[in-house]
């Protein structure tokens, strides 16, 4: 039989082992290091033993990264984890629908919120514990992605709000994702504005005209000549028109297939029709009408 002592939790187990004697959420765990059990391991050993009693009080133990070769750890951490970026990032956008349908959010600002969050910070982050994330790991996320400063940028915002939701649990805790900084977008970083010609727009008007029947080609050119955003003009209708004051009326928008009572900017305007406008708008009505019959 191999030498076997227990001081505070601690255990020599044989000469070539230290074992350490732990309950998590109730349950006993005794994993092991490969360390000779010195009198001067048993004590550092002990030391941390201390050190990882006070991080399960305050639920930041991470199992894995103190005892990474525990046997059966798989099974350890579906037992004594807590919730891993995955399960906030699934409650964080389970809740971005619920406000949705409240419309309290855009249902484009939660495909956003989506694209960014299960493209991005999932393959890094989502198999990690929340708690044991730690500012530099995400600060490393981003500085190794080839982004631009926008999409460096939407890339933080995003997780800054879906932590901040699972932060909300732990509000003695310090969320590290407060402490990630936007880049400061200059004059330079933005795209140069390069409208097109009237020439330009023309050329581009007789094309859909062409290829894609009166309808298409009406439906583009309007929007040349009015300036209202896709959104808004799919959500027109022939009541927006006020056709005494040659005004149209611009208070709602469709996004992905979904109506809403408001525009972009939650700004309702008037657009006044130039001539042109007004002649696409007529030629557009004149197809609703039956045909005449012979």
């Amino acid at each position: 039989m191999g030498r076997r002592s227990t001081t505070g939790g601690v255990a020599a187990v044989r000469d070539a082992r230290i074992r350490f004697d732990f309950r998590v959420q109730g349950k006993r765990y005794r994993p092991s290091i490969l360390k000779p059990p010195t009198e001067l391991n048993l004590r550092r050993a002990r030391e941390q033993l201390i050190w990882i009693k006070r991080r399960i009080a305050d639920g930041t133990f991470c199992f894995e990264e103190e005892f990474p070769d525990f046997r059966d750890l798989d099974r350890v951490l579906s037992a004594i984890s807590p919730r891993t970026c995955n399960q906030v990032i699934d409650a964080f956008l389970a809740h971005a629908e619920v406000r949705v349908k409240q419309n309290d959010l855009a249902s484009s600002t939660l495909t956003c919120y989506r694209k960014i969050l299960n493209g991005s910070w999932r393959p890094a982050i989502g198999a990690l514990q929340m708690l044991s994330v730690r500012y530099s790991l995400l600060l490393n996320v981003v500085d190794r992605k080839p982004w631009n400063k926008k999409t460096y940028n939407n890339a933080i915002s995003v997780l800054r709000r879906a932590f901040e939701f699972g932060f909300h649990d732990y509000p003695e805790r310090h969320n590290p994702a407060t402490a990630l900084k936007c880049l400061r977008l200059r004059r330079q970083d933005r795209p140069r504005i390069d409208p097109l010609t009237i020439q330009d727009a023309e050329t581009l008007i007789a094309a859909i005209h062409k290829e894609w029947g009166e309808a298409q080609g009406n439906y583009d050119e309007f929007r040349f000549f009015t300036g209202v955003r896709p959104s808004e003009q799919i959500a027109l209708t022939v009541s927006d028109f006020d056709a005494s004051r040659k005004v149209l009326r611009v208070n709602k928008a469709r996004v992905q297939g979904i109506d809403k009572d408001s525009t972009k900017t939650d700004k309702d305007r008037q657009v006044e029709l130039c001539p042109r406008a007004i002649e696409i708008l007529k030629q557009q009505l004149a197809l609703r009408e039956p045909p005449v019959p012979m």
